[in-house]
């Protein structure tokens, strides 16, 4: 298969490449600024990929000349702070513009290279439940993730007659930069669990919020 993971400089989208070149295929990255260990793996590396810039995202599916892609992840993403007695709306409204927007943007910019039977994963996280919202707080991070499923479930009908299936998934609490090495598990098996995820993707299953255990999430 032909993937293009979409922000994967460091951490899950880096794993990602890692993953899915050992299992043979061919990897497409994009990332702002390349990583040495990105351009370590040999796979094809796309770096100054704005995801807030449709414009930039256009410009690359037009450089791969509309070729097929049979997966495509978007992985882009941020996270800020903010709570009751410290609110930033400037942060909240920068989450929502790469958290929930820029997904769409991606999706959108590589339509005409996915074909029926093609799989979309979109990198949202439970924090954005709200039947699961039992702690309060991270209100931009919390907010653009609940944004991101509604666009996504929506993308699911919109592109169901297509044959492109999405994926909601949610990776875990998962050590990495962005929680500063805090979390529950490994990047390893975070990713090989969302992998696992996507080989189930079908259409019959499109528009579901997964864990990256395979269990379905409440919204």
């Amino acid at each position: 298969m032909k993937i293009l993971i979409i922000g994967a400089s460091r951490g899950i989208g880096l794993e990602l490449c890692r993953q899915y070149m050992q299992l043979g295929h061919e990897v497409v990255a994009t990332c702002r600024t390349i990583s040495s260990e990105l351009q370590a793996l040999k796979i094809t590396v796309v770096s100054g990929i704005d995801t807030v810039d449709f414009s930039s995202l256009q410009n690359l599916a037009s450089s791969l000349g509309h070729d097929t892609i049979d997966m495509l992840i978007h992985n882009a993403g941020i996270w800020r702070t903010e709570n009751i007695d410290s609110m930033n709306f400037e942060t909240i409204q920068e989450q929502f513009a790469v958290n929930a927007v820029a997904p769409l943007k991606s999706v959108m910019a590589f339509l005409p290279c996915l074909k029926s039977g093609a799989k979309v994963g979109l990198m949202s996280s439970r924090m954005g439940s709200i039947a699961d919202n039992t702690s309060g707080g991270r209100y931009g991070y919390r907010m653009s993730k609940c944004a991101l499923n509604m666009g996504a479930k929506s993308l699911s009908m919109d592109l169901e007659p297509s044959g492109i299936a999405i994926a909601i998934l949610h990776p875990g609490y998962v050590r990495t930069d962005m929680t500063e090495g805090n979390g529950d598990i490994n990047v390893d098996e975070s990713v090989r669990g969302m992998i696992e995820c996507m080989d189930i993707l079908e259409m019959q299953n499109t528009g579901q919020f997964w864990h990256y255990t395979g269990k379905v999430l409440p919204w």
